[in-house]
């Protein structure tokens, strides 16, 4: 049997570099809520922290993966009003898993929505992966409402991204094991496009193959997202509900290249060269190559461009590179 667990010298590197600089301790919210927006979606939104405080807002990735407790503790809670929402179809956003208005544009729209209903004039953008991609576009479309961005992670739905991941074009001969898993459900005819054969079944009217497949798709991402494999993440697929969020709502947008042209993202970037920025990268990144995060500082070189090393994916690998650029901007103007 192979022995797919990392060094034990490199496992114990990586859990004293998390550890480095700790996250904020844990708080409760003072204040839940649902926003009702188009296509029938009533987004879950939370306040924690001072309500008096400079506003943050973290947009999760995915999409589809939905917030967590611990996302709050990023954000000095003395300083920061913390503001999570779940993104259409996500967490605990109603309905779940449903794809209907769910594009781009509609979550870039939520979020303005959203800082509207809170009666926010501006605030700090924070966003992982596909929260990279929806934190841009949002600042792209709404410059003047962005006192800062953190960015992590750097994802912008190219297809030279999706493939890379998705389909056969690289990530898989690094975690050959994984993708074993990922393919299966998929008969070999149809392996020449994983994202069109997983978009079938997961919009598909059998049950069965539906979750089957959100499943394996779900698996395949926690299984590379860390630069050490945590059993524990891998374990999230274990939950019906957020499997079919999770795999439902990314392969709907990978299937149409995010809504967007391919170089959107990356194309529109001068709209927001102005805006003080943090770009944080995982080195063995195997979700979101460095590739795309370098192509980023390439045409962004005021925000500050950072590599972790020995780090992958995760915001786990970054907590102490994270912290920090939100301690950076907890005073912005």
């Amino acid at each position: 049997m192979a022995n797919t667990s990392a060094p034990a010298s490199v496992a114990a590197t990586v859990a004293a570099q998390a550890s480095a600089s700790p996250l904020y301790p844990e708080i409760e919210p003072f204040n839940t809520g649902f926003l009702s927006v188009s296509g029938g979606h009533n987004l879950y939104y939370e306040e924690s922290g001072n309500p008096q405080g400079n506003p943050v807002i973290y947009l999760h990735g995915g999409p589809g993966g939905g917030v967590a407790p611990s996302d709050r503790r990023y954000f000095d809670p003395a300083a920061y009003r913390i503001i999570l929402l779940d993104q259409r179809g996500a967490g605990k956003s109603t309905p779940a898993a449903s794809l209907v208005e769910n594009t781009t544009q509609h979550l870039t729209n939520d979020v303005e929505l959203l800082r509207q209903h809170l009666k926010i004039d501006r605030w700090v953008v924070f966003g992982g992966s596909w929260g990279s991609t929806l934190a841009m576009c949002y600042a792209q479309a709404h410059p003047h409402r962005v006192k800062a961005l953190i960015l992590r992670g750097i994802f912008t739905v190219r297809r030279s991204e999706l493939e890379w991941l998705y389909e056969k074009g690289g990530a898989e001969q690094i975690y050959p094991d994984a993708w074993e898993g990922y393919v299966a459900p998929i008969p070999e005819e149809e392996r020449n496009d994983m994202i069109g054969a997983y978009y079938k079944r997961l919009t598909g009217t059998d049950e069965d193959e539906k979750l089957k497949c959100a499943k394996a798709w779900s698996a395949w991402e926690m299984s590379t997202s860390r630069l050490v494999l945590d059993p524990e993440v891998v374990k999230k697929v274990e939950q019906d509900i957020w499997s079919l969020q999770f795999a439902r709502i990314e392969c709907h947008y990978f299937k149409h290249n995010g809504f967007m042209e391919d170089n959107h993202v990356l194309d529109n970037v001068d709209k927001i060269r102005h805006i003080p920025c943090s770009i944080i990268q995982g080195r063995y990144d195997v979700v979101c190559p460095a590739i795309t995060s370098w192509q980023l500082h390439k045409r962004w070189p005021e925000a500050d461009y950072q590599i972790v090393q020995l780090s992958g994916h995760s915001a786990r690998d970054l907590v102490p590179q994270l912290v920090a650029a939100a301690d950076k901007y907890k005073h912005a103007k």
